[in-house]
């Protein structure tokens, strides 16, 4: 080839290569400029996405201080009891008070005092730590355990959501008989943590929750909260941290049936229609502990309380404002179902329910797990209805409170609103029976009367009204003694 040619074709060679580099050096241009594009981009993206958290948070505490609260403030009179005021609620997910607790409680002396209230008196008695400890069967359960000669460590936080007065006189009960009852937060990890390192608890019973179906209406975010994040802490602990792990026994509700019409009431039924986002909480506390049985070897029972009355009670139910609204004069609202039909409610007394409680403690099973992850086999899991098997219309219990206070009641009937309230609930307690012998005996009469005993001497009633209760319990008295014989929990 001549040289001319070959400077041509060496030319168009150079050529091609610079214009394969000035194309390429303009991709890179672009994908520089695209890389730089999409990084400022995220880099907006990022401070939009933060602005706007800050933005939801700042939104949430002003709509919710309660949650986020470091201070809470207790009510002053009570108030309406069926109504507790969102402002005076103090919140169940780590307030000052329970943030402050792992750090508070410690030293040798409250390590003393731990183990000895978590000690057990009797041959072969169990070790339990009670949640909820100063509420209404909280206490009543931490009674008959310590009677009986149990180890217990209480726990409770003392929320407004009724007369914390009332939870006070409850723990004071609870130290005369020799049980501790710490002011904290179940949603205190690292004090429960504190506790198992101290004391080897065998079982928990965990009674620590968000109740009251209508309320749920007004401060939705309590109950998930206390009955789905408590729930959680609580077994956190007791599965991963706990050596060996204590078998547990919680508090569902009969709230769990919701929609369900057929009756009685049996574990069998289905549950997955709640009423009321209480209802729904709890359900998900029994698929919560599901996971925690399957996956850590958890012993665990649930158990579905109908409507538990009694002294000490809360003054949030039905029978407690309506003693206090006929002592008072003030009228009181009775719902009708849609048919006309009074509402009915399966009634059941505090030192039955107890029996169960204890029942299911006592015949609860290893866990089967350990701190390592690690499960040498499957853990029992149950749930029991503990009711009283024998629904009461609502204005029937009105008239023996009546009798017993001496006193008619203003009644004002309504049809029952679509607020979480269902028309009945009836208890089908053939497995508890079964299981640990679960039998309620107390009649509504008999508890009630005992109830009215209580409330006209704690709340120091005028002598007329409490001649009047002694005299309505007298006769029935004479013809079943046994009726009014009341358990150590009482």
């Amino acid at each position: 080839m001549p040289s001319s040619g070959i400077i041509a074709v060496d030319a168009a060679a150079k050529g091609m290569k610079l214009e394969r580099y000035a194309s390429g050096g303009a991709l890179l241009l672009r994908r520089a400029t695209s890389a730089k594009l999409v990084s400022a981009s995220s880099h907006l993206l990022f401070r939009a996405t933060v602005l706007a958290t800050l933005a939801l948070v700042f939104l949430f505490t002003l709509h919710y201080p309660s949650l986020l609260s470091r201070s809470f403030h207790l009510s002053t009179g009570g108030g309406d009891a069926a109504h507790p005021s969102s402002a005076s609620h103090r919140s169940l997910l780590m307030s000052s008070s329970s943030s402050s607790a792992s750090a508070a409680y410690g030293g040798a002396a409250w390590e003393k005092e731990m183990r000895r209230s978590a000690r057990p008196s009797r041959d072969g008695g169990i070790s339990v730590l009670v949640t909820g400890a100063a509420g209404f069967v909280g206490t009543h359960c931490s009674l008959a355990l310590k009677a009986r000669g149990d180890g217990v460590v209480g726990l409770d936080n003392f929320n407004s959501y009724y007369d914390p007065s009332l939870k006070r006189a409850r723990q004071a009960l609870l130290a005369s008989r020799g049980v501790a009852v710490l002011d904290a937060d179940i949603n205190d990890g690292l004090l429960l943590e504190k506790l198992f390192d101290v004391t080897a608890f065998t079982h928990v019973l965990h009674l620590a929750a968000q109740a009251g179906v209508r309320y749920a209406m007004e401060a939705p975010q309590t109950y998930v909260a206390s009955n789905v994040a408590g729930l959680v802490s609580v077994f956190e602990v007791a599965a991963k941290h706990a050596d060996p792990q204590p078998a547990v026994v919680w508090a569902s509700s009969s709230s769990v049936y919701g929609l369900n019409t057929d009756a009685p009431f049996s574990e069998d039924h289905r549950t997955d229609r709640p009423a009321s986002l209480y209802a729904a909480t709890k359900k998900a506390g029994e698929a919560i502990a599901h996971t925690y049985n399957h996956i850590y070897g958890l012993s665990i029972t649930g158990l579905r309380f109908f409507t538990v009355y009694g002294p000490w009670g809360r003054p949030d139910m039905a029978y407690f404002f309506f003693a206090r609204s006929i002592v008072a004069g003030e009228p009181i609202t009775l719902f009708r179902a849609a048919d006309g039909s009074d509402a009915r409610r399966d009634f059941t007394y505090i030192d039955d329910v107890v029996k169960g409680c204890l029942g299911a403690l006592d015949t609860a099973g290893k866990s089967t797990g350990s701190k390592s992850g690690r499960k040498s086999g499957p853990a029992p899991l149950r749930v029991y209805n503990l009711g009283n098997t024998s629904p009461v219309p609502v204005t029937r219990m009105v008239a023996i409170l009546e009798k017993l206070l001496g006193k008619k009641a203003n009644k004002r009937i309504v049809t029952m609103p679509s607020n979480g309230d269902v028309p009945f609930t009836h208890a089908n307690v053939s497995h508890a029976a079964h299981d640990f012998g679960y039998r309620p005996t107390t009649s509504l009469e008999a508890g009630l009367r005992h109830f009215v005993d209580w409330f006209v001497e704690y709340y120091k009633l005028d002598a007329k009204i409490a001649k009047g209760a002694r005299g309505a319990a007298a006769k029935p008295a004479k013809k079943k003694k046994a009726a009014a014989a009341m358990s150590a929990a009482s």
